[in-house]
C-alpha cells in the first residue's frame, strides 16, 4: 500500500519550507501566486489532501505533548523522563513517549511525521534533530535539547564536569597533593570534560599528578589502573564514575592498601550500591529528574508565551563519604 503523501513531500517537491505548504493550501497571505501556483501542482500530483482532523486539531488546544528520545542511550533516561512527565502533568498536559531511530536523518524524519499529524501542542526532544524541522504558524511547538550527541552519547548540560573542582579542592583540604584520574571512554564528552578538569586543578593546585589512565568505563579498567601502578600510596583517586571507582577500589584491595587512609577515591553519578560499598563512595549526584522538570518548564513557557523559566541550582553536586580521609604517613 503506497504510504499517504504528506506536506514534507509536498514541500520537499516545490523545493518550498513546510510553512509555505500550509500558507499556500489555505489560502493565506505570505506567499507569492507563483508559489501558490506551484504548490497546489505539486500536492495534485501526489493526491496529497490535508488532514482536515489534524487541522482542526493545530487550531485548538489539545492538551498533549510528546517527549522524544534515542532508542539506545548511555545513560538511564528514567529520571528525566520522570522530571518531565510530572511536571507535565502539573501544568495540565498529557504526555506521549517516543522513541526515535539512531541515525539523525531518520530521527528528523520521524519528528516530521509527528509534526504532520497534528496531534501535539508541543515536542521535546532530548537529542539534537540536526536542521531545524519546518513548521507552519498552527504547527506544535518544539524544543530540541542537546543532552545526546548524534551517537547517543551523553551532552550539553550533562558534559558539566565543574564538580571536579570541588573533589580536588576537598581533597587537597584533607592533605593529599599526589592524584590519579582514572577516565573514561574517550569517545564520550563527559569523559574528556571530566579529564580536562582534572588536569586544570591539577595545574590551579600545583598538585602531582600520576596520570590520566584508562579509556573505558567498566571497572576493569578501575581495576587495571590501580594495579598497574609503579607509585606506592597514599594517594587520591579521581574516577569517572562509579563503575571505574569500584573497581579500582577492588585493586586497592588486592595490593593491601587501605581505604580511605592509602587510596582516597571519588565516583561520578552516585550510582544506587555507591553509598552500600564498604567504604561507602565519595560521589557526583546528577539531578537527572531536576533536568527534566526544567526542559519541560521551558517548553511549556513557549506554549503559553511565558518568560523563561530559571536555570534550577544544585543540579551537580558532591556527596561526601567514606572513601575520602587525610592521606595516611607515607610507606616510602
Amino acid at each position: 500500500m503506497r504510504k499517504r503523501a504528506t506536506s514534507r513531500d509536498v514541500a520537499r517537491l516545490a523545493g518550498v519550507s513546510q510553512a509555505s505548504v500550509s500558507l499556500a493550501l489555505s489560502g493565506k497571505a505570505g506567499v507569492s501566486d507563483a508559489t501558490r501556483r506551484r504548490v497546489e501542482e505539486v500536492a495534485a500530483e501526489l493526491n496529497y489532501r490535508p488532514n482536515l482532523a489534524a487541522r482542526s486539531m493545530r487550531t485548538n488546544r489539545t492538551g498533549r505533548l510528546v517527549v522524544v528520545l534515542p532508542v539506545a542511550t548511555a545513560m538511564n533516561p528514567m529520571p528525566l523522563l520522570e522530571g518531565a512527565i510530572t511536571t507535565a502533568e502539573q501544568a495540565g498536559y498529557s504526555v506521549e513517549l517516543v522513541s526515535l531511530p539512531g541515525g539523525p536523518k531518520a530521527r528528523e524524519e520521524r519528528v516530521h511525521e509527528l509534526i504532520d499529524a497534528g496531534q501535539h501542542e508541543g515536542i521535546l526532544s532530548f537529542t539534537r534533530l540536526g536542521s531545524a524541522p519546518a513548521t507552519g504558524e498552527t504547527s506544535p511547538a518544539i524544543l530540541s535539547l542537546t543532552e545526546f550527541d548524534d551517537s547517543m552519547r551523553a551532552s550539553g548540560e550533562l558534559t558539566d564536569a565543574s564538580p571536579i573542582d570541588g573533589l580536588m579542592d576537598g581533597l587537597a583540604q584533607l592533605g593529599h597533593r599526589r592524584f590519579l584520574h582514572i577516565a573514561g571512554a574517550s569517545s564520550y564528552p563527559t569523559a574528556v570534560a571530566r579529564a580536562d578538569a582534572y588536569l586544570a586543578a591539577i595545574g590551579r593546585l600545583g598538585a602531582q599528578s600520576l596520570g590520566v589512565v584508562g579509556d573505558s568505563w567498566d571497572p576493569q579498567s578501575g581495576y587495571d589502573a590501580i594495579a598497574a601502578l609503579d607509585d606506592d600510596a597514599p594517594l587520591a583517586v579521581i574516577a569517572a564514575n562509579d563503575m571505574l571507582a569500584t573497581g579500582a577500589i577492588r585493586a586497592a584491595a588486592a595490593r593491601g592498601w587501605s581505604i580511605p587512609g592509602d587510596m582516597s577515591i571519588t565516583g561520578w553519578d552516585d550510582a544506587d550500591s555507591s553509598a552500600f560499598l564498604r567504604p561507602s563512595l565519595t560521589s557526583v549526584v546528577q539531578e537527572r529528574e531536576l533536568l527534566g522538570g526544567y526542559s519541560m518548564q521551558r517548553l511549556i513557557a513557549m506554549l503559553q508565551g511565558g518568560p523563561e523559566p530559571t536555570h534550577p541550582d544544585g543540579f551537580q553536586h558532591i556527596v561526601w563519604r567514606e572513601s575520602t580521609a587525610p592521606p595516611a604517613p607515607s610507606r616510602a
